[in-house]
């Protein structure tokens, strides 16, 4: 008798009651998982985009680098294109002002919790060097002269206050309101708005005050030089070049031009955009002109720019920035409202002519430039990636290392699609340095947005670059007005919205699912084509729930009654629908019918993706369709599958054909151990006008729709009208759609539990994920590799079915395809999220795809490239099915689902290993991605952690905690992708990048471009000869004395607190980058010191010669005259 041993019980009960660890024994494990937990390692790398809710811009003319501020405390810095960075203010309050440091490396920022921050750019990450906080006043505006480290800060209260930038503490100079106006005004003058130094003179300040009141104080004698006082509030004050003159705009629409001798009143008062009366009364008050701005040439008229000041019966007018030079007006509309602008110059210098030549206009959802050198204004072609919002963005999807030629082929059509009329000058923000990583392969990002368009963007080397672009909605009519609307749309707002995508690099067959429940098929072609009649289908979702326990079941295959497919769309019988009363009329006018209407008229494609079919649910019985929840497609076997709520419908887009169209429990099999047997179906809602009969079924004859396919019916069916799904819901564009509505859902408090209690709570089961692949088919169904569809669902059910392929060529398009539903291969917790396969060694095998031919090329050149093998699959067969007598497993499935991951042991789907990954939350997107040369599932969860599981063993590689859930948009847009990437929306405007591969953070220094360079300043405008003798030259003032704490004292503690600035691993890290710009900038700066001194000694040797010289004639005429008396000469 064998002997019992109690404690190898024990053990096998521990070992499968630990939820993480293989179900297998630990011993027995035979493949080697490459990846390790220090492969893994989690950080932003980059943010594109146009900055969401910019408030201020800066300029550094110098090293042409240009700085936004935004709302919630981000500083975004642009360089030339492809250079750029991203950083964010701790406390995160609004940025009302920034001022660069001009070419020194450095950038100052005013918050609106009253600090004021310094920041370093002289590395790649820049960081804080140091904070000033203010306790008792509020900041309004800031002035930084350029060559000075006293930064002047205006308050709420009038008064001024005086920064060192280099040590960041208060002097004791301090401008008093009071002491400022004086008895000029007899109330308070109101917050500071503008601060700014006489360009001719150093020791002069002007002030001015929101209350109308302008001073000139005079910084030495400590008081108040002039004062100019007008009825009207100031928004901004500009200099001309020469002090002697100023302008200020103010709220009634005008502009005053004061000379600084003359107080008692303006010289010029001019409302640019008010109706002049002719009985010489004041102009009619317009909009406040917000900023003006005054630019001096050297050989023609200045220019006054300024923003706003329209009249205000120009009603629904756009936003203008108003351009005066001369006697010429232009008046340029803009898109959005403005924000803020800046004038480009060829000086930083104040006191010279400043020569503009273009502006820098930041609105609120665009960064425009405009050349001001060209006849017309034309506007510069922007580089950025800051398009990213010209319609909200509703999906995202990531695909790294993808194919090489796929980057060009897309660049090259996307350059036919380039606008005209732009600026031919070059980009004039050009300062910083692109970095030097080595990062080659090719990745690429595609975002759908709610007008229906889809964007190609080149996304390698952690830059972006439009790529080109598709408008889906040229497929469909559209409606004039919002009462032409067809009273078949199921959305209110953006009928065309993107929803999912499904794309295949290789063969560049592109598919698209939207909002209005409809499906787009795209090819891609280099040649132009005009479509006469777009292909349609039209698919009838209708199924009937049977409460009975057990259904009834046919074993034998059926031939299912064939449509006509000749016609563009197979619905051309309706199923018998249930009657209604007349009250329900205008339901039954809404039946058979498509949300959207596809065009009739024929349709011009140029070169790029072209439709090539189109696929649409329609409405049954007065109910709309369910929409799309998942998507794919497999160009190897020719199809397409979707799934939604109610079922899926599988689609040959080369026969243009239905093949497919089931419920979700039709795909069960007669003794699934995995079925759920519904239990009460809700009653179907009852019509107003009376009671309707439920008993009258609707025939099933439209579940396949091509006439050349065959449907396997070993499954059970639940036709027989005992009740229908519960339909009474209102369909309306998802609230993560709209861009407007990202805040209402913002906790994501719902609760997502497990199939069993899900069971109780829906009787139907959705479709949540679909995946084609090649797989091991058991003995029973034929053994080998064979192509194959799986089915996730909502209940956590993975269904499979097989496929059965005709030859690839003629045959193709003429044998039927056959459809075997298997029943269901394992069952999770929560839905399915993501499968994916690998084979025995734990390699991740990719779905077999066709290889890109031009599909508009001649007939044999196109049966050529298909019949040339253009297919690649993983067991090296060309997606027939194989008929080896395979035995033992060779091959594993990944399930992932919102609650645990499974791996499966192809062909006995036998459990190799199970994680639980969550208990209190759930995944909102799941992967299968290649890193290092092996392959992971990654994951991203509800609560913001970022998790990754090895293959096939599943053990945790890697946990951060790294965002919470804070909207809808990240969950829809997060993307994870291979080699380590992933993107998401964190704004409606912005997409951030971020890594989880060890290798790319430690290289990301090396990729990141360098934002400061060293940069030679221009030499100051020469004072000229008889402004040099007369002192008509600009005035230097010794700030250091004046402001110095030995010259005014400290200023008191309690009026602002120093901050130092975070050092930590984040300042150290661009310390070699700073160390390496200051060695550079010293060893340029010794280059130029001895240029200078070669000359100096050049010109020391020209001016000895010529002493020689003129002492040489000197001696000659002193010998001549020597001898001679002095009425001799």
């Amino acid at each position: 008798m064998k002997k019992f041993n109690i404690r190898k019980v024990l053990d096998g009960l521990t070992n499968a009651a630990t939820p993480s660890q293989p179900l297998g024994v630990r011993e027995n494990e035979l493949i080697h998982e490459t990846l390790q937990s220090e492969h893994f390692q989690l950080c932003k790398t980059v943010r594109h985009g146009f900055p969401y809710q910019p408030s201020a811009l800066a300029l550094d003319p110098v090293q042409k680098l240009l700085a936004i501020g935004t709302q919630c405390g981000a500083l975004r810095i642009f360089g030339r294109p492809g250079v750029e960075c991203h950083c964010q203010h701790e406390s995160g309050a609004a940025v009302i002002q920034l001022q660069f440091l001009i070419n020194e490396g450095a950038l100052v920022s005013a918050l609106a919790d009253d600090s004021v921050h310094l920041w370093n750019l002289r590395q790649k990450r820049p960081a804080v060097l140091h904070s000033l906080k203010f306790s008792k006043e509020r900041i309004t505006f800031c002035h930084l002269p350029f060559q000075s480290k006293w930064l002047y800060i205006g308050t709420e209260r009038g008064n001024i206050h005086l920064v060192n930038v280099e040590s960041f503490t208060l002097s004791g100079y301090t401008i008093m309101w009071n002491k400022a106006i004086e008895l000029s005004s007899k109330a308070h003058p109101g917050p500071v708005v503008h601060i700014s130094d006489n360009p001719m003179d150093e020791g002069k300040l002007i002030i001015g005050y929101e209350g109308g009141i302008v001073v000139l104080w005079d910084l030495k004698s400590k008081k108040g030089e002039c004062r100019y006082a007008y009825d009207e509030a100031i928004h901004s004050v500009s200099w001309h070049h020469e002090g002697k003159q100023f302008i200020c705009s103010h709220s009634d629409g005008s502009l005053t031009i004061w000379n600084t001798k003359n107080p008692a009143r303006p010289i010029q008062t001019i409302t640019p955009h008010g109706k002049q009366p002719k009985d010489g009364k004041k102009p009619e008050p317009c909009k406040p002109i917000l900023k003006v701005e005054y630019k001096t040439t050297r050989l023609g008229e200045p220019f006054i720019i300024l923003s706003g000041g329209l009249s205000y019966d120009t009603v629904g007018r756009r936003p203008c920035l108003t351009v005066m030079h001369g006697k010429s007006t232009a008046v340029l509309e803009m898109d959005y409202p403005i924000v803020d602008f800046l004038t480009l110059c060829e000086t930083p210098y104040s006191n010279d002519f400043q020569e503009p030549y273009a502006v820098v206009v930041l609105l609120e959802k665009d960064l425009v430039v405009i050349d001001l050198a060209q006849n017309g204004y034309p506007i510069f072609e922007n580089p950025y990636p800051l398009t990213l919002h010209e319609s909200p963005v509703t999906c995202c999807e990531y695909c790294a290392d993808c194919t090489v030629d796929i980057i060009p082929a897309l660049y090259s059509v996307g350059l036919r699609q380039k606008r005209q009329g732009y600026s031919k000058k070059e980009w004039p923000i050009s300062g910083g340095n692109w970095g030097q990583g080595t990062q080659s392969y090719p990745e690429i990002v595609i975002t759908g947005h709610a007008d229906g368009t889809l964007k190609f963007w080149d996304a390698s080397a952690i830059m972006l670059q439009v790529l080109y672009k598709l408008k889906t909605a040229k497929v469909f009519e559209k409606s004039r007005s919002k009462d032409d609307k067809p009273s078949t749309e199921i959305v209110d707002e953006d009928p065309f919205a993107i929803q999912l995508l499904a794309w295949c690099p290789e063969s560049r067959v592109l598919c698209v699912a939207g909002v209005s429940a409809h499906i787009l098929i795209y090819r891609f072609s280099k040649q132009e084509v005009t479509t006469e009649v777009i292909q349609l289908l039209e698919v009838r979702m209708q199924y009937e729930l049977n409460d009975l326990d057990s259904p009834d079941v046919g074993g034998d295959q059926t031939q299912v009654a064939p449509t006509s497919s000749s016609s563009p769309s197979p619905q051309a019988a309706a199923p018998p629908t249930r009657p209604s009363t007349s009250s329900n009329n205008s339901d039954h006018a809404r039946d058979n019918v498509p949300c959207l209407k596809v065009r009739s008229s024929s349709l011009k494609q140029s070169a790029g993706y072209q439709v090539e079919l189109v696929v649409q649910l329609v409405w049954v019985s007065g109910e709309p369709p369910q929409q799309i929840s998942s998507l794919a497609i497999n160009s190897a076997y020719g199809l397409m599958v979707f799934g939604n709520s109610t079922g899926v419908g599988v689609v040959d887009y080369l026969q243009k054909t239905v093949l497919l169209n089931l419920s979700t429990a039709e795909l069960y099999t007669t003794n699934d151990p995995f079925q759920k047997q519904p239990r009460s179906p809700r009653k179907s809602r009852q019509p107003s006008g009376g009671l309707c009969d439920i008993n009258e079924g609707s025939a099933s004859d439209d579940r396949c729709k091509s006439p050349t396919s065959v449907l396997s019916s070993n499954h059970q069916q639940f036709y027989n009208g005992a009740g229908k799904a519960n339909r009474n819901r209102k369909l309306s564009l998802p609230t993560e759609l709209k861009p407007d509505l990202d805040h209402r859902d913002n906790s994501f408090s719902r609760s997502r539990s497990s199939s069993v209690t899900s069971i109780d709570k829906e009787t139907r089961e959705g479709i949540t994920a679909l995946c084609f692949c090649e797989t091991m088919a058991r003995r029973s169904e034929g053994g080998g590799v064979q192509p194959a569809l799986w089915v996730g669902t909502s209940l956590g059910a993975v269904l499979t079915a097989t496929l059965s392929l005709p030859p690839a060529g003629e045959q193709r398009l003429l044998q039927p395809i056959i459809a075997s539903p298997s029943g269901a291969a394992v069952r999770l917790k929560g839905s399915i999220l993501r499968m994916a396969f690998l084979d025995a060694a734990g390699v991740f095998q990719c779905p077999p795809y066709e290889q890109w031919y031009e599909p508009n090329a001649a007939e044999e050149e196109r049966t050529r490239r298909r019949r040339g093998g253009g297919l690649a699959s993983p067991s090296g067969g060309s997606g027939g099915t194989g008929g080896g007598e395979v035995e033992k497993d060779s091959q594993f499935a990944v399930v992932c689902s919102e609650k645990q991951a499974k791996v499966l042991s192809l062909p006995s789907q036998t459990v190799v290993s199970k994680h639980n990954i969550t208990e209190t939350s759930f995944l909102l997107r799941s992967d299968v991605v290649v890193l290092n040369s092996g392959a992971c599932v990654a994951c991203f969860c509800a609560n913001g952690h970022i998790m990754t599981l090895s293959l096939p063993y599943l053990r945790p590689l890697l946990d951060v905690n790294y965002l919470p859930l804070t909207d809808m948009r990240i969950a829809r847009t997060f993307s994870f992708s291979n080699l380590g990437q992933a993107l998401y929306m964190n704004s409606p405007t912005e997409i951030q990048r971020l890594t989880y591969s060890q290798e790319v953070c430690e290289n990301l220094q090396e990729m990141l471009g360098e934002l400061f360079t060293p940069v030679e300043t221009p030499e100051a405008p020469n004072r000229g000869f008889f402004k040099g003798l007369f002192g008509g030259g600009a005035q230097v003032l010794d700030r250091e004395e004046l402001f110095g704490e030995t010259g005014a004292g400290r200023a008191p503690r309690s009026l602002a607190q120093h901050i130092p600035g975070p050092g930590g691993i984040e300042g150290m890290k661009g310390a070699a980058t700073g160390i390496m710009a200051d060695l550079a900038r010293t060893r340029q700066a010794l280059d130029e010191r001895g240029q200078k001194l070669s000359e100096a000694e050049e010109k020391t040797a020209a001016m000895m010669t010529s002493a020689d010289s003129f002492s040489k004639h000197a001696h000659e005429m002193m010998l001549k005259c020597k001898d001679k008396r002095w009425y001799q000469f």
